[in-house]
């Protein structure tokens, strides 16, 4: 562990439960959201047809400005 992991670690020792608590949360709060929700799921299939039908639009034709 890194000497700043374990300081950090040392402080959130002495805080109470419920400060544990809160701090974990926010915590889980910052962490990417790496999960696939079934919305997720969906428009990744529908993405998936409109490319197979070629409905996608090239980068060339985005006007970037």
């Amino acid at each position: 562990m890194s000497p700043s992991a374990q300081s950090v670690s040392q402080m959130y020792e002495q805080l109470s439960e419920r400060e544990q608590y809160i701090i974990a949360e926010l915590i889980y709060r910052l962490l990417p959201d790496d999960v696939a929700t079934p919305a997720d799921l969906l428009a990744i299939a529908e993405s998936q047809r409109d490319y197979e039908r070629g409905e996608t639009v090239s980068h060339d034709e985005i006007d970037w400005d």
